[in-house]
């Protein structure tokens, strides 16, 4: 028997009619595939209903945040509320519906945002009261929840259709590059909403501070301070944080989160990304960068707004806004700050705890994802065997190298290269930028010092006083960068470590390259001169073209801002700001490169070889 509810045209908004006929025909049942079909379309069309309203209500949100001329509440009254409530009924239906797999994480985070959504919804209609006298910025918390809440959802279910995008069957690289250019485009586009800045944005300018977000650099041509609202302030600060994650790992997590499972397709598409070879440890993976970000950031969050002074804000809202925008942009090494002068403005150039927490978290989002991981695991298996140990349930375990060669290789570089920052700051500026401060000041000045030219771009002291020595110290740090699969750029710590070992391996006559008791193959070799070559070819190009768009710049700033640039550091000797349109363009594409790499772009479009199944004779080219 076939019910009038299986013979209904596929329509999104003909889902909850579905229910309604299921309801008078319960004969259906009787036929447990037919009952099965039925549910599944059910779902299928509420699933759409949800996509639809979630991309509505962003729409309306954009809208009224950046059209209107009097934003008060963040809301296009009962029309959005009634969209709200509409949402709440779909997920109550998705979450009984019981035809995906759901995680307690995944049920709790359903369960809040229906009741979120119902009360908020009720509250509009004067059932439920709500405090409008706290502020978040310029918006009172119920209205700047709600407007957090809807760009939520409207990330989950465009990140339900970014798990997708391995049917397009394009080049990974390429996938990785072309998801950057879109959140650059749109960050472009929110930029220049109305009421995102204070007197207007230029099509260039908005382009540039968008690049600039997504590519973490934080180089600026107008003040985040001054020239942008409170609004587009919080378009860069999420414009970083998906930038400093990465869009696919990012919409990959939210995807997956709330989709319950990855396919076979999914998951090989995405090992790439995370730097997981264990394709049964991605989901893992994924989970444990988002918790460490999250847990980081909000620690950091938290440290900061307790301990500074809450004299020097107007308000608790916007105490609370600086500590989140400036954890949020160590952690994700964007460099953007909310002061005119950075970490220098007067009255937080002393905070100097605030600045060392500020610094760890550069640290902890610089020295790599994979790096954690390794070290986590390795603490886990400690604990559980020292445990199991403890209760004789088993004698302890060794694990064979939980901690391998690249991390270890990443930390000794990372730590060399510090000490290196801080002891020459310390030197060169000990009459400059560290003359008159207290013992506690100059240390975690040139500490300070030592962290922020590896692609944090923060500053807590006048950039254009530093002496030509801690200038040059300046160029190589930020050349180099951070790490692998952090969220910093540059050259890369083990790029640089690995090019050494083989300038040494040949100087000591060696045919190979050896550390901590291992080889280092033949292709990392080559991949770390081929970035090497590239890096020095897009900088000595970039500086080349912003001097001959703008030549009555000096030779030593130019070279400043293009190496900042191309690092995605962030730090510039105060001459973004006098940048010529031409200037502007070659900066921007600079930034991008350096963010998605050369040699990314490279294998992105250049069509990769078939297996030589022959071999030339070997003959030696003369080199000294």
């Amino acid at each position: 028997m076939k019910s009038s509810a299986v013979q209904i045209k596929p329509s999104a908004f003909k889902g909850i009619l579905s229910i309604i006929i299921v309801s008078k025909h319960k004969s259906i049942f009787k036929s447990p595939d037919t009952k099965i079909r039925l549910i599944k379309k059910i779902f299928d069309q509420n699933n759409a209903i949800l996509q639809v309203l979630s991309f509505f209500a962003f729409g309306l949100l954009i809208y009224d945040l950046g059209f209107r001329d009097e934003v008060q509440t963040g809301n296009l009254g009962n029309l959005f509320y009634i969209i709200l409530l509409f949402l709440s009924v779909g997920f109550c239906i998705r979450l009984f519906s019981k035809a995906e797999r759901y995680s307690v994480g995944r049920y709790v985070v359903e369960v809040f945002i229906i009741l979120f959504l119902m009360i908020v919804s009720l509250a509009n209609f004067g059932l439920i009261q709500f405090d409008d006298s706290i502020q978040f910025g310029n918006l009172p918390i119920k209205a700047f929840l709600v407007n957090l809440l809807i760009l939520i959802l409207f990330l989950i279910e465009l990140s339900k259709l970014t798990l997708q995008v391995n049917q397009l069957k394009i080049h990974p690289a390429l996938v990785f590059i072309l998801s950057f250019i879109v959140v650059i485009i749109i960050g472009t586009g929110m930029l220049l909403l109305p009421n995102a800045t204070t007197d207007g944005i230029s099509l260039v300018d908005a382009l540039f501070t968008s690049t600039s977000a997504v590519c973490v650099t934080g180089l600026i041509v107008l003040d985040t301070s001054s020239d942008f609202t409170f609004l587009g302030q919080f378009i860069i600060l999420i414009l970083f944080q998906v930038g400093g994650l990465g869009m696919m790992t990012f919409t990959s997590f939210f995807g997956f989160f709330f989709k319950g499972s990855y396919s076979l397709q999914n998951q090989l598409f995405l090992k790439d990304y995370i730097n997981e070879d264990n394709i049964g440890a991605i989901n893992s993976t994924l989970l444990k960068i988002i918790v460490f970000t999250l847990i980081t950031e909000g620690i950091a969050t938290i440290l900061i707004f307790k301990i500074i002074d809450q004299g020097l804000f107007d308000s608790t809202g916007d105490q609370l806004f600086f500590s989140v925008f400036h954890a949020i942009s160590g952690f994700c090494n964007a460099g953007f700050s909310i002061l005119g002068n950075g970490l220098y403005e007067v009255g937080f150039r002393e905070e100097y705890t605030i600045h060392l927490i500020i610094a760890f978290t550069i640290i902890l989002g610089g020295i790599g994802f994979p790096v954690v991981l390794g070290y986590f695991n390795y603490l886990k298996h400690v604990v559980v065997d020292s445990t199991k140990m403890i209760t004789k349930e088993r004698a302890y375990q060794h694990a064979p190298r939980v901690v391998n060669v690249n991390i270890r290789l990443i930390v000794y570089t990372t730590s060399i290269l510090f000490l290196i920052g801080f002891v020459t700051f310390w030197v060169f500026e000990s009459n400059h930028a560290l003359a008159g401060l207290t013992g506690y000041g100059k240390f975690v000045t040139a500490f300070f010092g030592s962290v922020t030219p590896r692609t944090a771009g923060f500053n807590t002291v006048d950039m254009s006083s530093l002496a030509m020595p801690t200038i040059l110290i300046y160029l190589i740090l930020m050349w180099i960068g951070a790490s692998p699969g952090s969220t910093g750029g540059g050259l890369k710590t083990s790029t640089i470590a690995v090019a050494v070992l083989n300038v040494v391996s040949i100087a000591k006559g060696k045919d190979r390259v050896e550390i901590f008791k291992r080889q280092i193959s033949n292709e990392t070799l080559q991949k770390a001169f081929a970035v090497i070559l590239l890096s020095f070819l897009v900088i000595g190009l970039g500086v080349f073209l912003v001097l001959l768009f703008d030549p009555w710049l000096p030779l030593v700033s130019v070279a400043f801002e293009i190496f900042s640039a191309f690092s995605t550091v962030g730090l510039s000797l105060g001459i973004t700001g006098d940048f010529s349109t031409g200037s502007k363009i070659v900066v921007t594409v600079i930034m991008f490169l350096g963010r998605v790499g050369t040699l990314t772009v490279l294998v992105a479009f250049v069509q990769k070889a078939r297996t030589l199944r022959y071999k030339y004779p070997e003959e030696g080219v003369f080199i000294t």
